[in-house]
């Protein structure tokens, strides 16, 4: 626990959905949700106005509908958002070496190991400049917590949302989180915050008064001992700038079972694709494939096989995953598939896999021709009555996505607002125009193509000297000790 707040939490403010309408202005101020739209889809980010309908993040999308019938309801852009979330980790490396990225949107910073912060005053100073150049470069906002540990510093972005700034000062920390219940901590989720209820816990100070003993008897050594500590205010976890991947993976749940086990295999095959893709992208190989299938009942299995050496080949692990596939039963359907590779390492073995891939492959079309041949009508399609693997419908909503970007040969850049029925729903905006027109194409309109997200600003403030020179503060909601100041 450190004598000064120089630990920064920072949180964008409701990511996916802000960046989703400072790129759209016909949905500024209105209710915004992103996730995935099918019917077993989950909401990843609700914007604040879909919130107050009481839309919240990993809610199934068929409730959020039921919620908010008239919100915007998009499917994820993660290049955009990765976009953006570089921009704010290269502002947040410039603070200091040590930023531990927790996801896209968040992340800690050592403040007084870049030797930007040495006391509560350059703290929230360097917070409230972090807050500005955050907006000035991506025109997204942003909530800062400044503490002594990171748990509080997490604590405080959490309270000073959304778009404000709380630093705790030194010697204010039980008091603070005295009133708060006890799922503020770390690692109390429902079933821990339930048994403590039942033991008459219910705020954190109820944990402190608990002592120590009390609670290793109720949550055992290790969870209890942390939980006290925690709830005395003291965390003495340091800001770790590296952390190592230990497995890349993909995974799809489908809108309805596949029952076609060709299609079960071909979709195994393109995440075992997108999977090495991720993989080739951190520059990192894997030794074992892992295959995750969830079937109609919401039994999930998992299968692995570990190969020889690690191998970043897409054939090799496609071969794998496939093999995997054989062992295990999806008579009847499938709702969830997934592939993963673990065991990761820098280099690869492609020579010794290269050849073997090749001659497996080789055999396996020789075997898939001859099964063929032999299987008569028993040719993988579906049997009369089974929908067939995936209609026009659903290729239209593959290709035009709701929230994606397109471009009109006459018209320029635009957004789906949505498709069906042969036809794509398009408004033409761009994240500095006034809110643009709605038009509607035929789904094979020649003019009309997916195109790359636009920059959410399009001349960004330059920061390159920053913090050296730091731009003036703006005006915004600051709290210090968990009092509120204009």
């Amino acid at each position: 626990m450190r004598a000064a707040p120089t630990i920064l939490h920072l949180d964008m403010d409701a990511f996916y959905a802000s960046a989703e309408q400072a790129a759209k202005p016909s949905l500024r101020g209105k209710p915004v949700v992103v996730g995935g739209l099918g019917p077993r889809g989950v909401v990843a980010t609700a914007s604040y106005e879909a919130r107050r309908f009481g839309v919240h993040s990993a809610m199934p999308m068929a409730q959020a509908r039921r919620l908010a019938p008239n919100a915007a309801y998009l499917v994820p852009r993660f290049s955009l958002y990765r976009s953006v979330s570089d921009q704010v980790m290269e502002l947040l490396g410039r603070l200091s070496p040590l930023v531990e990225p927790l996801s896209l949107d968040e992340a800690f910073v050592d403040l007084e190991a870049g030797g930007t912060a040495d006391d509560t005053a350059s703290a929230l100073a360097i917070g409230e400049q972090l807050r500005e150049a955050i907006e000035a470069v991506t025109g997204l906002s942003g909530s800062v917590g400044l503490a002594g540990s990171k748990m509080l510093a997490k604590i405080a972005s959490e309270e000073a949302k959304p778009d404000g700034i709380l630093l705790i000062a030194p010697g204010t920390e039980r008091d603070l989180l005295a009133p708060m219940p006890v799922r503020t901590l770390p690692g109390v989720g429902p079933a821990t915050a339930d048994h403590l209820r039942r033991a008459g816990m219910t705020t954190v100070n109820d944990l402190a008064e608990a002592g120590e003993a009390e609670l290793v008897r109720l949550l055992g050594k290790a969870h209890g001992g942390s939980l006290h500590r925690m709830a005395s205010g003291r965390d003495d976890r340091p800001v770790v700038a590296e952390r190592d991947a230990k497995s890349v993976s993909v995974e799809d749940t489908f809108d309805t079972d596949l029952h076609d086990r060709v299609r079960v295999r071909s979709e195994v095959e393109r995440l075992a694709d997108r999977c090495v893709q991720r993989l080739r992208a951190a520059e990192r190989s894997g030794r074992t494939v892992v295959l995750k299938v969830r079937r109609y009942d919401f039994s999930t299995l998992t299968r692995s096989e570990t190969l020889r050496g690690p191998t970043d080949d897409p054939t090799v692990v496609r071969e794998a995953a496939a093999r995997l596939l054989e062992s295990v039963d999806t008579t009847g359907g499938v709702r969830l598939l997934g592939v993963g590779v673990t065991g990761l390492a820098d280099y690869t073995q492609e020579d010794l896999f290269a050849q073997a891939a090749d001659e497996r492959t080789a055999a396996g079309l020789a075997d898939s021709a001859e099964a063929g041949a032999d299987a008569g009508t028993d040719d993988g399609r579906p049997e009369p009555g089974e929908p067939d693997p995936e209609s026009a419908e659903q290729l239209a909503a593959r290709r035009w996505p709701a929230g994606h970007d397109v471009r009109h040969d006459t018209h320029g850049h635009g957004w789906v607002q949505g498709s069906g029925v042969g036809r794509v729903t398009v408004r033409f905006e761009e994240p500095e125009s006034a809110p643009g027109r709605v038009r509607t194409f035929r789904i094979d309109d020649p003019a009309l193509r997916p195109a790359d997200p636009l920059p959410l600003v399009r001349d960004p403030v330059d920061y390159s000297s920053w913090p050296a020179s730091l731009p003036k503060s703006r005006s915004g909601p600051v709290s210090s000790g968990g009092e509120s100041r204009p």
